[in-house]
């Protein structure tokens, strides 16, 4: 049996703050349903993979509901769930990195990423947001989404570790059930990331160690 040496982070709900009922909302507000359009279509999945791009998807929400939203109206809708990050998260990630390889994995798409980079970039000038982590795994970049399997095998093959080895952190329960498929630990984080948080990997770090 090995250590656990690797911890895996979700972003948004776990580093990043979320809301996403405001999208639901400022969607409606522009005449999309996106519960609807979500189940009968498979735009999210395409673009939050990257089979298809911004203008692709902003187009094809258009199509769907026979309206012309513009791109601005669009994006700032679908932004408008991302929230903000306290800086005692980013303290936190640094205090993980002293023990563990630290990855982040997240379903996201170009438009909230470069909302995102935009809003750290501003508001942590001394801080780069690529080297808070050994590597960035971001969706619609690498083709897979979670919570299907091939997702984290796919990135247990990319770091070069076994599934013991990790401990994958998320709020969202199915992709934890993902993870937890190939044998995977997980922390389910019902609230974000904390001390509590450490605490947790300190605790499934030891009763491994004790195994071993």
């Amino acid at each position: 049996m090995k250590k656990i040496s690797t911890i895996i982070l979700d972003l948004g709900g776990v580093i990043l703050n979320l809301d996403q009922e405001l999208t639901f909302q400022n969607f409606s507000k522009l005449g999309f349903d996106l519960e609807k359009l979500n189940d009968e279509s498979t735009l999210f999945n395409d673009f939050e993979k990257g089979f298809i791009n911004e203008t692709d998807f902003r187009s094809g929400l258009n199509k769907l509901i026979e309206e012309n939203v513009s791109d601005e109206k669009i994006n700032e809708a679908w932004n408008s769930m991302l929230l903000d990050l306290p800086e005692e998260r980013i303290e936190l990630i640094k205090q993980m990195k002293l023990n563990y390889e630290v990855y982040l994995l997240s379903n996201t798409n170009s438009i909230h990423i470069s909302w995102f980079n935009n809003y750290f970039e501003n508001s942590f000038e001394n801080e780069k947001w690529e080297m808070l982590f050994n590597r960035i795994f971001y969706s619609h970049e690498i083709g897979f989404r979670k919570p299907n399997a091939d997702i984290y095998e796919f990135i247990l093959n990319e770091i070069g570790k076994t599934a013991k080895e990790c401990i994958f952190i998320d709020d969202n329960e199915l992709n934890l059930e993902g993870a937890e498929s190939i044998g995977i630990r997980t922390i389910w984080a019902k609230q974000p990331l904390s001390k509590t948080t450490l605490a947790e990997i300190k605790m499934i770090s030891d009763a491994v160690a004790e195994r071993m």
